[in-house]
């Protein structure tokens, strides 16, 4: 699919392919005040790890399904042979850590509601309830990890939660808008800088 940029510019990342796009135009680095959609790219993220955001993008409709519509309370009430179920699921991925870890991380996730009230608080706590602008000019400027994503994920291992190390948990902060890394000449910069809170 070629995209024309001189139309609209966007971060060059997400032109591989129509989903990819709408996911760049439409959600990628909006501010995320929802626990339930911080639950969601959570368990996304922690399932990339080694691999391409296009493949999970690709099965986020098979995790929707798998994860009772990343209804963590559903998830954190799992009984142990749901692994084995959905290890036979091919529209997710196949990878018994992971899947364990997604349940793991719900309980954690709701253990964290308990202490301080709601995951949204606790994860914007880290960059001081305002988004990071990197100001990027070209991908050559983009980070894998920063001081706030290692901070975060020492304090996530911490608490319990598994697959979150810091360049998951950068990834993370990026897509929910913790992180503005849309390129400064991308027309969504300045449109998720006013979605702010």
């Amino acid at each position: 699919m070629k995209i024309n940029q001189s139309e609209k510019f966007r971060c060059p990342w997400c032109l591989g392919f129509k989903e990819y796009i709408q996911y760049h135009d439409e959600e990628w680095g909006v501010p995320v005040y929802s626990d339930k959609v911080h639950f969601e790219f959570l368990v996304l993220e922690s399932a990339q790890a080694g691999l391409s955001w296009a493949t999970i993008l690709k099965k986020r409709d098979g995790y929707r399904r798998a994860f009772a519509n990343f209804d963590y309370k559903m998830v954190a009430d799992f009984p142990d042979q749901m692994i084995e179920e959905l290890m036979l699921d091919a529209g997710i991925v196949r990878n018994r850590l992971k899947i364990a870890s997604a349940i793991n991380n719900a309980r954690q996730f709701m253990e964290v509601q308990a202490q301080v009230g709601s995951f949204t608080g606790y994860i914007w706590d880290f960059v001081n309830g305002k988004p990071k602008d990197n100001q990027l000019v070209n991908m050559s400027q983009a980070m894998a990890t920063s001081p706030e994503s290692d901070l975060l994920a020492k304090d996530l291992k911490k608490r319990g939660f598994k697959f979150l190390g810091s360049t998951t948990i950068y990834a993370h902060m990026q897509a929910t808008g913790l992180i503005n890394d849309h390129l400064s000449q991308c027309f969504r910069h300045h449109e998720v800088k006013r979605l702010v809170r």
